[in-house]
């Protein structure tokens, strides 16, 4: 493999890493919020 190819593979999985760290934070973001509007939910009732 090519210095190239070597480098523009590492960015590659730099980048999946980054956007799956991203995709993990707003999982949780929704389950918060949802956490919420079911506490809500359930006080009003």
């Amino acid at each position: 493999m090519s210095q190239k190819s070597k480098i523009r593979q590492a960015k590659h999985e730099a980048q999946e890493e980054k956007q799956a760290k991203k995709v993990i934070a707003w999982i949780f973001g929704v389950l918060v919020v949802l956490a919420i509007a079911c506490i809500i939910a359930v006080m009003m009732s």
